[in-house]
C-alpha cells in the first residue's frame, strides 16, 4: 500500500525569537494563548525531546561506520522516525481536528510499518529469559534512553487523552514504538557480536 502523502504546511522561519511566549503563552493549532503548562504542551514538548534522543542514535550509528546493509536500512528507518515523530507532535497540537485531514499526521500503515519492522529484526536474536540491562555499547544505551524516552512520552499522552481525546492510532503507535527501540537496541549489540547482559535478582 502506498503511503498517503500530505500537503506540506507553510511554515516560514526567518526569527530565532518572536517575544510571543514572554508571558508564559503559546499557540495551537486552531486556538491561540494557551499557558504552557498546558497538558498538550508538555505532551508535543516531550515528543521534541524524543526526537533529539533519537538523533542521538543516528549520530551514533553513523560515528560506527558500519556499511553493513540491514544497519543501513535501520539507519534510514530512524531518519524516517524523526519526521514521524513530528507528525505525531503535529497531531497532538491542532485543537481543531478538522484541520488535520489534509496535514501530516501518522496512521495505519505507518503502524504497520512499524509492527513490520520490529518482526523483522526481532525474529534474529534469540529469546530471552530474562530482562534486559542496558548497555555493552553507546549506540544500545542511545537506543534505551529513546525506550524510555518514549514511554514517558506515552504517560504524557495518556493523561492528555483523558482531558483531550486523541485519535487511538496516536495510543498505538506511541505504545509500539518503545517496542520498537527494545528491540533495536538488543539487534545492534547482536550485529555487533556484542553479548548482553540480562537482570539477575540475586547480584542485586
Amino acid at each position: 500500500m502506498s503511503e498517503k502523502k500530505y500537503k506540506n504546511p507553510n511554515i516560514t522561519i526567518s526569527k530565532v525569537f518572536t517575544k510571543k511566549g514572554d508571558s508564559g503563552k503559546t499557540e495551537l493549532i486552531g486556538k491561540k494563548n494557551i499557558s504552557k503548562h498546558d497538558i498538550r504542551v508538555k505532551a508535543y514538548g516531550q515528543l521534541d525531546h524524543l526526537n533529539a534522543v533519537v538523533g542521538g542514535c543516528v549520530a551514533e550509528i553513523e560515528k560506527l561506520k558500519i556499511e553493513n546493509k540491514e544497519v543501513l536500512e535501520l539507519l534510514d528507518i530512524l531518519e524516517s522516525l524523526q519526521h514521524k515523530i513530528f507528525n505525531l507532535g503535529n497531531m497532538l497540537a491542532t485543537v481543531d481536528t478538522s484541520l488535520l485531514e489534509h496535514m501530516p499526521q501518522i496512521n495505519d500503515d505507518d503502524l504497520n510499518n512499524l509492527e513490520n519492522n520490529i518482526e523483522k529484526y526481532n525474529a534474529q536474536l534469540p529469546s530471552l529469559s530474562s530482562f534486559v540491562l542496558p548497555g555493552g555499547s553507546m549506540i544500545n544505551i542511545w537506543f534505551n534512553l529513546s525506550r524510555t524516552e518514549t514511554r514517558k512520552c506515552e504517560r504524557i499522552i495518556v493523561e492528555m487523552h483523558s482531558a483531550y481525546p486523541v485519535k487511538e492510532i496516536v495510543l498505538k503507535y506511541i505504545n509500539r514504538l518503545s517496542d520498537a527501540f527494545f528491540v533495536w537496541g538488543r539487534w545492534i549489540n547482536f550485529n555487533m557480536n556484542i553479548n548482553e547482559k540480562t537482570w539477575d535478582s540475586n547480584k542485586g
